[in-house]
């Protein structure tokens, strides 16, 4: 079954759905990240078929997210390098894996971050861009943007506290 578009919605986290929504997307953009590069590399990482990877690099090559740089000429062959539009997704997936840490990782991660300049574990923390605090839910609101439609009120963030029903 063929999910729906989200081509017309007015929703920046759709958008970002019809890009890289597909999952297969998001673990070929993990493995850019790990500067695996080449097409056989990441198919053979992944185990998905030539077919279904082609085509999930042809999408990211198509939005721009990533770029094909070639290293043989006969046959041509490439590596696969994200752009910066594409390593601007390094927040997205570090807090999917983050969250898979936490919440679907039993035995733990099987991956651990380190911050080189002081060896430490590396955890994202939100921060303000303009004061530095640490940001959570509670400290955020949703206001209209400029690209809103007027037609379509933004609804308030409500984060679940512990004394409200989820």
């Amino acid at each position: 079954m063929r999910r729906k578009s989200f081509e017309d919605m007015n929703c920046s986290v759709a958008q970002t759905l019809e890009v890289v929504g597909e999952w297969w997307t998001m673990l070929v953009i993990r493995d850019l990240f790990l500067r695996v590069r080449r097409f056989d590399e990441i198919q053979e990482r992944l185990g998905i078929s030539r077919n279904v990877l082609a085509e999930r690099l042809d999408h990211l090559v198509e939005h721009g997210i990533v770029e094909r740089r070639p290293y043989q000429e006969n046959p041509v062959r490439h590596d696969y390098v994200l752009t910066s539009k594409g390593r601007d997704l390094w927040p997205i997936v570090t807090a999917m894996r983050e969250w898979g840490d936490r919440w679907a990782a039993p035995g733990g991660p099987a991956v651990l971050v380190e911050h080189k300049t002081c060896g430490h574990t590396f955890e994202s923390v939100p921060t303000c861009s303009h004061c530095g605090e640490v940001v959570t839910l509670h400290d955020i609101r949703a206001v209209a943007g400029p690209g809103a439609d007027p037609a379509r009120p933004i609804a308030p963030l409500v984060p679940n506290s512990p004394a409200s029903p989820a």
